[in-house]
C-alpha cells in the first residue's frame, strides 16, 4: 500500500459510505477455517483465544473474564455495544466502570486525573478492525486515547472481534481500515457528535510478550465494522 487515500477538504473520505468493491472484500464472514486458522496464529504470537458462534456466548466469555468489582475500562466499539457487553459493563453495577466516571469529571479541572484513569486502567475491553491469517492485530483511532492502554497501560486486553474481520496479511488489514472501516465510523462521528472522524493513529499488534494479557474472542458472525 503507497500510502492513506486522499482525503477531501473536510477531512473525510469522499462519499458516506464504503465502496461495493470494499463491501465485497471487508463485510463478508470468514469460513470458520479461516477463523480458526487465524485463532491458532493468535495463539502462536501470545495472545488467549476463544471462538463463539453468537453474540450471547461472547458476552458470557467477557462476563467470566472480567472479575466481579474490577476496574474496567471499555473503548468506544460498536461490537460491545450490539452484544451489550458495553451496557453490562458501564449499567450492571458488576465493576468499577470507568466510562461513566469519566463523564463525571470536569476535563478542565480534573484533566490530569482523567488522563491517568483512561490510560493504565486494570482492564479495557475494547475490539479491532482487522486480524491477519499470521495472528496480528490492527486497530486504528483518530484521537489515539485508546490505543495506550491497549499496548502496555492496562493491566488486561479484552478484545471482543466479528468474524469478517480476518484479513489476509497487513496490507489487507489497513486496507481495511481506510476503504472500509473508516467510511462507516466517519458518518457515525459525524451524526454522534458532529465532526469528522480520522485515520490518525494506527496500532499494529504483532506479539505479546506478557503472557495471559491479551485475551481476544473471536465470533463466527458479522459485528461491528
Amino acid at each position: 500500500m503507497s500510502g492513506p487515500p486522499t482525503l477531501s477538504a473536510s477531512g473525510g473520505l469522499p462519499g458516506e459510505s464504503p465502496g461495493k468493491e470494499a463491501v465485497a472484500e471487508f463485510a463478508r464472514l470468514a469460513t470458520e477455517h479461516r477463523i480458526r486458522a487465524a485463532l491458532e496464529a493468535l495463539e502462536h504470537n501470545g495472545i488467549t483465544t476463544h471462538f463463539v458462534d453468537a453474540d450471547e456466548e461472547a458476552r458470557d466469555v467477557v462476563r467470566s473474564i472480567l472479575p466481579l468489582g474490577a476496574e474496567v475500562y471499555n473503548n468506544t466499539s460498536r461490537t460491545l455495544e450490539v452484544i451489550g457487553v458495553a451496557e453490562d459493563i458501564e449499567r450492571s453495577g458488576r465493576y468499577q466502570a470507568l466510562r461513566p466516571r469519566l463523564y463525571r469529571m470536569d476535563r478542565e479541572m480534573q484533566g490530569r486525573e482523567m488522563r491517568q484513569l483512561s490510560a493504565a486502567p486494570d482492564w479495557v475491553v475494547g475490539s479491532v478492525h482487522a486480524v491477519t491469517e499470521d495472528g496480528s492485530l490492527l486497530i486504528a483511532s483518530a484521537s489515539g486515547s485508546q490505543l495506550g492502554p491497549i499496548v502496555s497501560g492496562a493491566g488486561h486486553v479484552v478484545l471482543v472481534i466479528g468474524g469478517q474481520k480476518i484479513v489476509a496479511n497487513l496490507t489487507a488489514g489497513l486496507r481495511r481500515i481506510y476503504e472500509y472501516c473508516f467510511p462507516l465510523e466517519d458518518r457515525r462521528a459525524r451524526q454522534a457528535y458532529g465532526v469528522p472522524s480520522g485515520v490518525n493513529n494506527i496500532l499494529i499488534i504483532n506479539h505479546v510478550t506478557t503472557p495471559g494479557r491479551v485475551t481476544a474472542i473471536l465470533v463466527n458472525k458479522t459485528l461491528g465494522f
